[in-house]
């Protein structure tokens, strides 16, 4: 295809450069957004008579069928092409004349990529979303199944508390909540307008950006021509909200590799999410969760990537940032993946409250509230706090629980142990008194995943 910037050079370049050169191969994905601007920018052209309405309507109409042609498949990409924008524009001209080439008027290819990857971006953002919603919803539900099964909590991975299953899960919901609005927030920021900024300078036409940016839904324009063709601030903000949505579902798929081991056996995973093992019959493996869990250093690596592209650059435009596609694009498809995998995991998933439970039983996780209990009687809690130290390390040397000290023997330790304290340490005790906002009894639980449904719905 010929170089539509030939001119000062002949355009011929070699054919390794032109490859090296070329980024068509990777933004042809954007070619919708590409002819949804090119088509606001002929509007705006004629708006302002800088062409005539006759040419906007061919023009419009031109680029109508293009993008209908790619969408049925009858048009396929020119690899030859340097990028979507000059295939799209050659095609153009292709079919109506030279009428096509004044779309380019008072526009550079600055400034239309930035229009093209704010678009494509957003119209992504819109995408995720409704797949981390999915992804809640399928957490929550399962955190409701199991609102009631108790099961150790963790510090440091040593069993700490009495929790339950449901109660644990609803922390990844509230995780997640908070990348639909990191990711809202990108959008609001990212969602401001280029397009007029031209090369770097802006134009000598009398350009409406205004009437352009509000044609695309846009809440403004960027103020200042230098910035908006340079900026990528948005690519990298994006980049870092999907790589901590990733560093959650990682969090989370550590935690089922861990539980769905037989040295926990607190869930098991459908078998359409696990994979056997080539010598060992008796495996299953939880492949989907280690993926999730080691695709997320591949996100990681795209953010570091473009900081790194864009650290030293000045102003304005560098072919550098051509870089900033096949990352963003690369986290987009991996993101979208393991949404879709883990909501299908985790809805399937199933849980062994029994397991958990005699888990719970053998990790001295009432300790505290047996301290607790002498704290209510009047002693200072770090009193207390020795004092059932001292208990659980008779506990442990003669190989029992808590709930097997015989009360004459708690008598040794503290006058104020009486009757009621077996009902006191009882997991079930333990638990469901912890009452406070946020806290792990049922009560509490049930608060959370209705606050939770409540904002799905309102998002």
């Amino acid at each position: 295809m010929a170089k539509l910037w030939a001119g000062v050079t002949a355009g011929n370049t070699e054919k390794l450069a032109d490859d090296f050169n070329s980024s068509i191969h990777f933004d042809c994905r954007f070619w919708k957004q590409d002819i949804t601007g090119s088509i606001a920018h002929a509007q705006m052209l004629a708006k302002q008579n800088i062409i005539t309405d006759d040419d906007a309507e061919k023009i419009i109409a031109g680029l109508s069928e293009i993008y209908d042609d790619i969408s049925s498949g009858k048009l396929q990409f020119d690899m030859s092409a340097e990028d979507i924008h000059m295939f799209i524009e050659a095609t153009l001209t292709e079919r109506i004349g030279d009428v096509g080439k004044k779309l380019h008027t008072a526009r550079s290819r600055n400034d239309q990529v930035a229009l093209d990857m704010r678009l494509y971006l957003r119209d992504e953002i819109d995408e995720i979303i409704p797949l981390i919603k999915d992804f809640i919803t399928a957490l929550t539900d399962k955190a409701d199944e199991y609102k009631t099964a108790i099961c150790p909590g963790y510090t440091h991975l040593q069993r700490a508390q009495p929790i339950t299953f449901g109660h644990h899960l609803m922390a990844y919901s509230y995780m997640l909540l908070r990348d639909i609005d990191r990711l809202n927030d990108t959008r609001k920021r990212m969602n401001t307008s280029p397009i007029g900024c031209c090369a770097l300078a802006g134009t000598t036409y009398d350009t409406d950006r205004f009437f352009e940016a509000e044609k695309l839904g846009f809440d403004s324009v960027i103020e200042n021509s230098l910035d908006g063709v340079s900026d990528r601030d948005f690519v990298v903000e994006m980049l870092s909200g999907l790589s901590i949505l990733m560093m959650h579902l990682s969090r989370l798929s550590e935690e089922i590799i861990l539980w769905s081991s037989w040295e926990f056996k607190f869930i098991e995973l459908s078998d359409a999410y696990t994979t056997g093992s080539s010598i060992m019959p008796q495996k299953r493996n939880p492949d989907m969760a280690e993926l999730i869990r080691g695709k997320s250093g591949r996100v990681y690596g795209e953010l570091m990537a473009i900081l790194t592209t864009l650290k030293g650059l000045p102003l304005a435009y560098n072919k550098d940032m051509q870089e900033d596609k096949e990352g963003i694009f690369d986290a987009i498809d991996t993101v979208t993946m393991c949404l879709k995998v883990g909501t299908g995991m985790i809805k399937t998933m199933k849980a062994k409250p029994e397991n958990m439970l005699n888990a719970a039983k053998r990790g001295f996780i009432n300790a505290t509230d047996l301290a607790d209990y002498l704290v209510k009687k009047g002693l200072p809690f770090r009193s207390a706090y020795k004092i059932s130290g001292s208990i659980v390390a008779y506990c442990i040397e003669n190989n029992i629980t808590l709930e097997d000290v015989d009360l004459a023997k708690y008598r040794e330790y503290s006058e104020l142990f009486e009757d009621d304290l077996y009902e006191e340490i009882s997991l079930e005790t333990c638990t469901q008194k912890r009452t406070s906002f946020g806290g792990a009894a049922t009560d509490s639980v049930i608060k959370q995943i209705e606050s939770v449904r409540k904002l799905l719905n309102k998002q």
